[in-house]
Order: C-alpha cells, then structure tokens, then sequence
C-alpha cells in the first residue's frame, strides 16, 4: 500500500498522475460518489471520486459526517470547480465509524458557546483547525526567534515558594488530607509537615528565577505554564494559561523596549508568512460575523489588515505622564465617553485608555514607560525622580496591553526599601537579593501572555477559544 500523504501537500498537485494513500475524516459525502476529507494539515478538504456503481452498498452507508477513512487511488486533475486536483478512489476503508444521530458536531455553523462545551471535538471543526495551527506556529517563532539570539531557554520552576506579582491569587500544591490537615499548637496548618516542608503554591510567573539565570547566562527566557487563582469569568481571563518571560543582562529600559518589538514584529509576520491560508480563513469569518453588528461597533480594520498594521508602522514611544495629558485633554474624556474618565496623574490606564492611544490618537501601536511607581510592581527599577519606575507596556490595537515588562531595580538598597515599602518579605527573597548583592548589574525583561498573543494574531473574541482546554472558574473539564 502506499505510504499516507497529508493533504496539503496532495493539494499541491505535485504529485498528479500517481497513486497516493490519503486518510482523514469525512466532512460531506455527496450523491454517494464525492466525498470531502479533511486531516488538519489544512483547512481544505481533498474530494475523493467514488465508483459508487462498483462499491459495496453496505459500505457507502458507513461514509457519514466525521467517519475515519483511509483512501488509496490516483492524483487526477479535477474536472469540477472548486478544486484543481481529487483522488480517484480505488480502495476505501472504513477506519472509524461515526453515528451521524449521536455525533455532537453536525455539517453546519456552530456557536462557539457550543464548541466550548464539546471542546474534546472542536478541534475537527475549521475554525479551531485554523487556531490551533497558528498556535503552534507561533510557538515554534517564539523558540526560534530567541535561538537566532542566543538566548538561553531555562525552565523555571511551576510549583514555587514565592508570590512574584505579590498579588496572594495563587494555587496550593499540598499533599495534606484538607479535612484533617496537621495543626500547630495555635491552631494553624503546620506546613512543616508538608511535602516540600512549607507553604508551596503553583507559579504565576518565571521572572524572578528568570532574572537568577541571567545574571550569569546573560540572555535566557522562559516559556511555560503559569496559574492565578483569580475568580475571574471574562473573555481575558485564565487560571491557567503560558508565558514568554525573558530576562536580558546588560540591558535597559530602551533595549527592553527595542528588543519586545522586534520579537512581536517577527513572530506576526512569521505567522502570516507560513500561516496566510489560516489568516486568511479567520479574516474571512470575522467579516462574516461583523456583518450581523451595528455599523458603529464592527472594526475599522480586518484581521488581515491590523496583522500588517503593526508590522508596517514603529511603535510610538512616550511617557505615562505624556499618555495622560492626552487622554485628560480628548474630546473622549471630555464628553465622558470613558467608563473610567481620566482625572489626573496617577491614574491606573484601563483598556479602553489603552485602545483609544492605539487606535483614535496615534493609530499605530504604542510603548507607555515610565508609570507611578505606586501602581507597579517591587522588582521596577526606581527614576530618579522618586515617583515612578522603569516600566514599560505595549500596547495594541483590539487588545490593549499585549507585553509588560521593566527594567529591574538592581540596586541591593533600593530594592530593599521598595520591598520594605510594598510589605513584600526580604527573608522570603533571600535568594533574589543575593543577585543584587553579588555582581549586580543593569538588567531588564518582560512578560508577553501566549493566548493574548494568539487572540491577537486569530482575531477571536474569548481567550477560551485561543487554548486548547481552558481552565477558568468553575471549569476544569477535559
């Protein structure tokens, strides 16, 4: 038997005249004689010409909607419209049957609601065909644009000791018996008795074991799971979803910047490069959807066109303080079109902040720095002004906030009075001081969010439909 070929390269028609092995899942069987199957290579679909004079009756009936088939025959050209090549078949079995009347999915649109319930099945539909392709584009770019780099991939730890964000939301990993944990004399879990003989939680972020690596590798990112354990139910929320997090040595804030830029320039247009079909596919769908909304909500740019957008135009760089003037002095928040109106300096910038930025003021996207530090995080590197820190947000169309990241307080004095000024404990960070103590340097780094990053590029609504099987409040199925 022939060896199997994945449909995208038989759709290529390089191999017309020869026999070929294809196997995949029915999407339609039409007039008992053309069949359209799909493997996931692509979202087009191969039709299979069918001798159904010469085939048993008994095993055209098993050919329904989602039924596994393998097929041998020859590569002709199509005589039909809608594609330039089919298979012949001369040979067809039944790999898999699929009961037309119990299969969730059907021929038809599906609500993504839906398709979020059935997300063991959703993958064969082609919108998620589609995502799930550009996912795993996007994450081969990720590791090969830091390879073309140098950089070091380090796996940092997912069950840690430490609270990075110092925001509390995180996950307990413990092996207690929760309904009869050990006490201490005062009432309290004795977690000295616990696996790893203390409190332990799954991590929100790699950065601060990040930074420990490149302050003696130089350039490392992580890239890897990470957990908040935040009651959330939004189209932006996950409990569990993947992080980019590098750390660059000898680098400030304007590296920082330079470098995250560049990052998500070449991982857009490697997409769009290796996955036009799927873009194009999405854009499509958008539009189709966007038809059904009032003119006023629908998006002044496709998804194929705000793809370009951020590849064609260098991203606006300017100050928090910059960024609010502008938004206080817009007709936007003059009229009290914001939800939050911008009221003075010191104001923590909301999404629909962030979007007006990209999309009404500079129509290109935008690199905020330089944030009131009573806003951000401990591990910021302090301005000399006193009042705000080295940190700096991208910015998006569609999306807001797409990276954050900083330059790192690598001064040991300063960092201390910011923990001591945050309620962070130094006796905790011990470790994460002792690089500030020995051979410290100027460092930077950020964060980009992989599901908000494939939102972007697939142009889909709802986080959920971005990762495989979410994991949100109240739903840990699959």
């Amino acid at each position: 038997m022939s060896q199997r070929i994945k449909i995208k390269a038989l759709l290529t028609g390089e191999l017309t005249g020869k026999e070929v092995t294809v196997k995949g899942w029915v999407r339609a069987f039409r007039q008992n004689r053309f069949i359209a199957l799909n493997d996931g290579s692509t979202n087009n679909n191969i039709q299979i010409v069918v001798d159904f004079e010469n085939t048993d009756p008994a095993l055209l009936k098993r050919i329904t909607f989602g039924s596994a088939i393998s097929v041998t025959g020859e590569m002709v050209p199509s005589v039909g419209s809608g594609q330039k090549v089919e298979v012949t078949a001369k040979t067809i079995e039944i790999l898999g049957d699929c009961d037309p009347e119990e299969f969730p999915l059907q021929p038809k649109r599906q609500t993504l609601e839906f398709l979020r319930e059935k997300a063991h099945l959703r993958f064969r539909t082609s919108t998620f065909g589609a995502i799930f392709r550009l996912r795993n584009t996007l994450a081969f770019a990720v590791h090969k644009f830091f390879n073309e780099k140098g950089f070091v991939y380090l796996h940092t730890p997912i069950i840690t000791a430490s609270d990075a964000e110092g925001a509390g939301e995180m996950f307990r990993v413990t092996t207690f018996d929760p309904q009869k944990p050990p006490l201490t004399e005062t009432g309290e879990v004795d977690f000295k008795q616990d696996f790893f003989g203390r409190s332990t939680n799954l991590t929100v972020s790699g950065q601060l074991e990040g930074e420990l690596g490149a302050m003696a590798l130089s350039d490392i990112y992580t890239f890897g799971p990470t957990f908040r354990a935040e009651n959330s139910n939004t189209t932006r929320h996950l409990a569990e979803f993947w992080m980019i997090e590098p750390e660059m040595a000898f680098y400030d804030l304007n590296d920082n910047m330079d470098l995250a830029e560049e990052m998500l320039k070449y991982l857009i247009g490697y997409a769009l490069e290796h996955n036009r079909e799927d873009i194009e596919f999405l854009t499509q769908r958008l539009l189709d959807e966007e038809k059904q909304k009032p003119q006023a909500e629908r998006s002044e740019m496709s998804l194929l066109e705000k793809l370009q957008f951020c590849l064609d135009n260098d991203f606006v760089r300017l100050t928090y303080t910059e960024a609010i003037d502008i938004l206080k002095e817009s007709n936007h928040n003059k009229k009290k079109k914001f939800q939050y109106l911008i009221e003075g300096w010191g104001a923590d910038l909301q999404s629909e902040h962030e979007r007006y930025l990209v999309e009404k003021h500079f129509k290109k996207p935008v690199i905020l720095t330089d944030y009131p530090k009573d806003i951000k995080s401990f591990y910021m590197r302090l301005n000399d002004d006193g009042k705000t820190v080295r940190a700096m947000d991208i910015l998006f169309p569609g999306i807001g906030e797409i990276i954050g990241g900083s330059q790192r307080e690598e001064r040991y004095d300063k960092l201390v009075q910011r923990m001591n000024e945050m309620g962070v404990p130094t006796e905790e960070l011990w470790w994460y001081l002792d690089t500030r103590r020995f051979g410290s340097c100027e460092h930077a780094g950020f964060g980009l969010g992989f599901e908000r990053l494939v939102l972007f590029v697939t142009g889909m609504g709802n986080i959920r439909d971005v990762i495989p099987f979410p994991r949100a409040p109240k739903t840990a199925e699959f």
